[in-house]
């Protein structure tokens, strides 16, 4: 069984910055990429960043400049640090990681985890 746990959330002023942090923990083989995604009222979920094993990042393009996705691959938590941040950046945010997992026959099964999801409110 694999847990998240998210953190960082809350209200923010338009402008301001704000750090998330996600831990994976359980009974985890090795980790694929790490992610960041977000929900934001009446719309659909979006990807926001995500960082391979390897260090490879991608951002949505409305985060690109003022967003940073880093990991921690020792204590498996990935950070999402956005500054500048504008009203349109609420949302829910979820910490998603892809990873291989023991099975139960001695192999390994990829799994997609998901946090509960925090809420990012920026005012304007």
């Amino acid at each position: 069984q694999v847990q998240l746990v998210e953190s960082g959330g809350g209200l923010v002023q338009a402008g301001g910055s704000l750090r998330l942090s996600c831990a994976a923990s359980g009974s985890i083989f090795s980790i694929v990429h790490m992610g960041w995604y977000r929900q934001a009222p009446g719309k659909q979920r979006e990807l926001v960043a995500r960082i391979t094993s390897g260090g490879s990042v991608n951002y949505v393009d409305s985060v690109k400049g003022r967003t940073t996705i880093s990991r921690d691959n020792a204590k498996k938590t990935v950070f999402l640090e956005m500054n500048s941040l504008k009203p349109e950046d609420t949302g829910v945010y979820y910490c998603n990681v892809r990873l291989w997992v023991p099975g139960t026959n001695a192999d390994l099964t990829a799994l997609d985890a998901w946090g509960q999801g925090t809420l990012v409110t920026v005012s304007s």
